[in-house]
């Protein structure tokens, strides 16, 4: 009897889970109606009709799709498809990328205090369906969790490939002496780092940032698969849609406002900022792009760092806000990379605490303190929303004000989630000999 009631309990957990997801997706569709998915179907739908894909405008709104042409292939089942069942697809794909993303990244968080992966994770996917970046991508019919969870799959990647690195420096015989088939290897190995920022850029553009990251920390492998699947699936996408792809190219991209209007409230980049700022349409392109180049030089600076001291979630996320921060128009959908900064500062808070316990008396009485209340202002921020609802700049602006605070102070943790190859051999030695004292010297003695 005793064996059956974990099993019964979890199958319980899991139902209710199951259901308060279902309800949550209907509430959230309710609300945001997936407005977005339907402006994007009907663009494909007058795309399939012979008219242009960016060519279309919708009657109300006069907005157009900003898709590339590799998401607007993706999306293309769904103009045959009711609005109802294609945004419910859409939504449970990135319900079930948010889970397997805080799985990769909330688990070992867990793991590291002795707790159960499970139910901090099941926890973490219930306080993520309540802030504003996963409501506005679930509702709004959009590819960013997704893109989101391709991305975490490269986490996964590189640290997969880090690990086999040192263990052929400091076991080399376990690795000769296996041989094992090519997918095997390549999936135990972490050969495939790259693959999912690739994709992610070819279905949104801002992930070109990580592709820079991996250049600037000389992941060579990783960066050089990453623009291979990003150029082997633009090239795919050019030979199926080849005047879009011409179009998007040559135009579309090069437009700041094809997502939106720059002084949109939800806009909350530095030049949604400036545009608000300056009460203007458009954002002053030189004052916009100075800033934007200077947190972007500060974001890949500290992202590298973390990734040197091993910490590669905390760099990803440094990565993510910047270019969230950055970019010409961010909506709130794609504000998703401010979840694992509340990951990252809940824990930064905790190894603090748990470091003051074991170092000696005379320490702070609430160590950790101001980092924990970082997380839960951020988490606040992420479920409040304010930037809509109240008229002051600092409230219009709170989300990119609070991106730019977690570019220049977001911590990240040494050793936590490293993607650097480590020789336990050396350093065992290198303790070893840290710990040996040498005899001290005898005195010189000249003969009498």
């Amino acid at each position: 009897m005793t064996p059956a009631r974990p099993a019964t309990s979890r199958s319980v957990v899991v139902a209710l889970a199951c259901v308060g997801l279902l309800a949550a997706i209907t509430t959230i569709a309710q609300r945001y109606g997936f407005s977005g998915l339907d402006l994007d179907r009907a663009a494909v739908t007058s795309w399939l009709g012979g008219d242009g894909l960016y060519a279309y405008r919708a009657a109300g709104s006069h907005l157009g799709t900003a898709l590339p042409p590799a998401a607007a292939l993706l999306v293309a089942p769904a103009a045959i498809l009711p609005l109802a069942v294609a945004g419910w697809s859409l939504a449970l794909a990135g319900v079930a990328a948010l889970a397997l993303a805080l799985v990769v990244l909330a688990g070992p968080i867990a793991r590291r205090y002795g707790r159960r992966p499970w139910p901090v994770v099941l926890a973490a996917c219930a306080l993520a369906l309540t802030a504003e970046p996963v409501r506005a991508a679930l509702g709004l019919g959009t590819l960013d969790l997704v893109a989101f969870g391709l991305i975490t799959a490269d986490i996964v990647a590189l640290r997969r490939s880090a690990w086999a690195r040192s263990r052929a420096r400091w076991w080399p015989r376990f690795s000769d002496a296996s041989p094992r088939p090519w997918p095997r290897r390549v999936w135990t190995d972490g050969g495939w780092a790259g693959v999912g920022v690739g994709l992610a850029t070819a279905l949104t553009v801002s992930p070109v940032f990580f592709i820079a990251y991996l250049a600037v920390t000389k992941q060579w492998r990783a960066t050089l698969t990453a623009v291979a699947t990003a150029a082997t699936t633009a090239v795919a996408a050019a030979l199926i849609t080849r005047h879009e792809t011409a179009a998007w190219f040559g135009e579309v991209l090069l437009r700041i406002d094809r997502s939106g209007p720059v002084d949109a409230p939800t806009n909350q980049s530095l030049a949604g900022v400036f545009a608000r700022l300056y009460e203007s349409a458009t954002t002053p392109i030189l004052l916009w792009l100075s800033f934007s180049l200077l947190l972007v030089a500060v974001g890949l600076i500290r992202a590298r760092s973390a990734h040197a001291d091993g910490d590669e979630i905390a760099a990803f996320t440094l990565v993510g806000l910047t270019a969230a921060i950055a970019g010409p128009v961010t909506d709130t959908h794609e504000l998703v990379w401010m979840l694992p900064a509340v990951l990252v500062l809940v824990d930064a808070a905790a190894r603090r605490r748990a470091s003051a316990r074991r170092s000696l008396p005379g320490r702070p009485r609430r160590p950790g303190a101001g980092l924990a209340a970082a997380a839960v202002a951020v988490y606040l921020l992420t479920v409040l929303a304010p930037m809509g609802s109240l008229a002051d700049p600092i409230s219009r602006n709170s989300y990119a004000l609070a991106l730019i605070l977690l570019v220049n102070a977001l911590p990240w943790r040494a050793g936590a989630a490293p993607a650097v190859p480590i020789d336990r051999w050396e350093s065992r030695r290198a303790s070893r000999r840290a710990m040996t004292i040498p005899p001290p010297r005898e005195p010189l003695v000249r003969g009498s």
